[in-house]
């Protein structure tokens, strides 16, 4: 039996739903919207790679390293992906990561939410002892957005992996401890509430 098991997450701002082939034209158009594929630092699937890596995640899913999730924004369209990986069930570990959004959804409360709402499942329901998250150190959008979710800084791996251009990527390593977790959901809970 895997860990975690598939589950639908619901908020406000997004739902992350099980990822299916089922969602492929609805990832197509979100990852269209910014051409998320041409940014250099990060792996964001291209439209005619789409179907490729539905297949690749699901894989891992199946191999219990992976769950992926379809994220949904509050109209009910598709807006991206995101998922529990390097799935370490011995230890209660798990990476939040491999996620993107369109361009319509970014600096809005979806990705917030959709944070708030893995790292609750995490803590509250998996127990996880601590929950990780990992880019490339240049990334400094995703880096700021990481440290505004409370995550601490655990350190660089240097020279960690190529990048898709062959370049070598330093790796950003983060992560929320299960005592962290209190202050850090009240922290997100403000952000979320308060006014915009």
């Amino acid at each position: 039996m895997n860990w975690p098991d598939p589950i639908e997450l619901r908020g406000t701002h997004a739902t992350l739903r099980p990822l299916t082939p089922a969602h492929l034209d609805g990832l197509i158009d979100a990852v269209r919207d910014g051409e998320l594929w041409r940014l250099w630092y990060t792996s964001v699937p291209a439209p005619e790679r789409m179907a490729a890596e539905i297949e690749r995640r699901l894989g891992l899913q199946a191999q219990g390293s992976m769950l992926p999730f379809t994220v949904f924004d509050a109209t009910g369209r598709i807006a991206g992906m995101t998922t529990y990986m390097n799935i370490d069930a011995a230890n209660k570990r798990v990476e939040i990561g491999s996620t993107w959004y369109a361009r319509r959804a970014q600096r809005t409360p979806l990705n917030t939410e959709c944070k708030w709402m893995l790292l609750r499942h995490a803590f509250e329901h998996l127990a996880c002892i601590a929950v990780e998250f990992r880019t490339h150190r240049l990334n400094t959008q995703s880096r700021r957005a990481i440290e505004r979710l409370g995550a601490q800084l655990d350190g660089m791996l240097r020279c960690h992996s190529r990048a898709s251009d062959g370049s070598l990527r330093d790796t950003a390593v983060y992560s929320i401890t299960a005592a962290e977790w209190p202050a850090v959901q009240a922290h997100l809970s403000w952000q979320l509430e308060r006014p915009r």
